[in-house]
């Protein structure tokens, strides 16, 4: 399996904050990556650097072959990212459909692929951002990123506040772009069992250095372990 994303000795924060120690791992072409943790141990920091929210210390980033840390923030886009932040952005003022047609770059994935994907927004495509629910605009976000027609999807904590039914709607909604159409992903989320049953492979940070990289198979198959790098006790 070729390589997509190789990140080296990866040090990073805010200002001169350094939240992120000599972070390395790797990702290959359609494999999806649960990232775990505790609150504070520099997951979305993480997600942030990649996408180039951060400022970055030390270390690499190389996407496809591309020097993903030489890039600014909005270039990243183009060289093959695509960024769901746990605020979303979306342009609220504008409809689902503009939403979509104004960042749409050529490929796979286009505005009628992302109804099919979420009949929701299909009913809702002349409504307002702000008269969406959260989890239709969560559903719009993840819309725009798959309209980039990125090379590696960004999804940070992408079911937080979110009601049941919503959650399992997206769940099979990013295992289908996962698993059936391939798309490589990063996944922030607090719900391990939930993303470790959909993903490849699973990496735990905490306080900002990786403490466990694996299978996401076998961590979710020893709960116990995953309970202690996630400081969960057990009664």
């Amino acid at each position: 399996m070729a390589e997509l994303l190789k990140v080296e000795n990866l040090r990073a924060g805010y200002g001169e904050g350094v939240v992120l120690q000599d972070v390395s791992l790797s990702l290959g072409e359609g494999q999806t990556l649960a990232l775990l943790g505790r609150n504070g141990t520099g997951k979305t920091t993480l997600i942030n650097t990649l996408a180039g929210a951060t400022r970055q210390h030390g270390g690499s980033i190389t996407l496809g072959g591309i020097a993903l840390h030489k890039l600014p923030s909005h270039e990243r886009a183009g060289a093959g990212i695509g960024w769901v932040p746990q605020e979303r952005n979306i342009f609220k003022s504008l409809t689902v459909h503009e939403n979509l047609t104004a960042v749409a770059r050529p490929g796979k994935w286009n505005p009628d692929g992302v109804y099919k994907m979420f009949p929701r927004l299909a009913e809702r495509k002349t409504n307002l951002g702000t008269q969406l629910s959260g989890g239709e605009q969560q559903m719009l976000a993840v819309g725009r990123a798959l309209v980039l027609n990125p090379r590696l999807l960004l999804l940070d904590e992408p079911l937080e506040g979110l009601a049941p039914i919503i959650v399992e709607e997206l769940l099979r909604a990013i295992a289908r772009i996962t698993r059936e159409e391939g798309l490589s992903a990063i996944i922030v989320e607090q719900h391990p069992q939930a993303i470790l049953a959909i993903s490849h492979r699973a990496v735990v940070l905490d306080h900002g250095t990786v403490v466990h990289s694996g299978s996401a198979d076998d961590l979710r198959e020893q709960p116990e372990l995953l309970d202690r790098l996630l400081g969960v006790a057990r009664a």
